[in-house]
């Protein structure tokens, strides 16, 4: 059996449930005793933070105890160090190159990257380069960071000057695009061939998560989205969010590298990502299942819980209730 590795495993039960159901030995590693990831896995295991200079090598060390063969970030927070380090960690990182990593992490590095490649994007400056003939609405927006954290619509100059000076990040300004959102979660190979491509409407989101969509038959998002995550030579899965405006263009917003909060969806549509990842990590070569999906499948998310108790060494474990 391929053992995974799942890196800030956090709360995304279903991520290391899918992979374990995919026939996956799962190993989930968190700082937090309480991230409910941990006690979904085979194994888990406690990590420093992101930030700890021992960080890798606790990693390599996890890789070599458990016999890993792939990782599998679970979040933004450590996708550049864990890109970077990849030599070192001795097993397959399942993301793309650092360099890329590391542009998608940053907003305003993302729309250059994206302009470089050819692939649309809406206008997008730093604050200090805001042209003076700017159409409003404009958004202000984290240059960094996820979950949606730090927007802020602008109407005009005036709002504009304000929420530049009250938000408390660096920020880049954008454009605010008037067509529908879609979201459209890809899986590539290691040489950067997109292997599947599901595109979804977004019914409802809650802090930058998707809650609700359904998945679509879109030939055109397909094709979109093929053609960018080609084109950025992307490793694994990745989450591309763009709009289709009136003339029916397609602009990207954001790409995220790694499984979207939208996972379940895709999974329930039969896209079959944790076997794809499994396959790779044994050297396998998967040919492109494009549209191989089921349209029409409705995903809403719900919260759930997982109670702990003491292990007797300090440790925790679920919780079995004997009534």
């Amino acid at each position: 059996m391929t053992t995974v590795l799942f890196t800030c495993a956090g709360q995304r039960v279903d991520i290391v449930g899918a992979f374990r159901r995919a026939g996956a030995t799962t190993v989930a590693a968190d700082a937090n005793p309480l991230a409910p990831a941990l006690y979904h896995a085979d194994r888990h295991v406690l990590v420093p933070r992101i930030d700890d200079p021992e960080y890798v090598s606790t990693l390599r060390r996890i890789v070599d105890e458990h016999d890993v063969q792939l990782i599998v970030p679970l979040t933004d927070l450590d996708q550049s160090i864990l890109a970077r380090g990849r030599e070192e960690l001795g097993a397959l990182v399942l993301l793309p190159d650092g360099e890329t990593v590391e542009r998608l992490g940053d907003k305003y590095l993302a729309h250059v990257l994206f302009e470089e490649r050819g692939i649309l994007s809406p206008p997008t400056w730093l604050p200090a380069d805001v042209p003076a003939d700017a159409s409003f609405p404009l958004l202000v927006k984290a240059r960094q960071g996820f979950g949606s954290r730090h927007i802020y619509r602008a109407a005009d100059r005036p709002q504009l000057d304000f929420f530049l000076a009250y938000t408390p990040v660096d920020s880049i300004v954008q454009v605010q695009l008037g067509g529908e959102e879609f979201s459209v979660d890809v899986f590539c190979d290691l040489d950067g061939r997109c292997l599947n491509a599901i595109p979804r409407t977004m019914i409802e989101s809650k802090g930058g998560e998707s809650i609700k969509g359904m998945t679509i038959r879109d030939e055109a998002l397909i094709e979109f989205a093929c053609d960018v995550a080609e084109k950025l030579r992307l490793v694994g899965p990745a989450n591309i969010q763009c709009f289709r405006e009136a003339d029916g263009r397609h602009l990207v917003t954001d790409i995220n590298p790694r499984f979207g909060g939208g996972f379940p969806l895709p999974l329930a549509a039969g896209g079959r990502y944790p076997e794809l990842a499994l396959a790779l990590a044994r050297g396998e070569r998967p040919e492109p299942r494009l549209g191989d999906f089921r349209e029409g499948i409705v995903m809403t998310r719900f919260f759930s819980d997982l109670s702990l108790t003491e292990n007797g060494d300090g440790t925790l474990k679920p919780f079995v209730r004997t009534e």
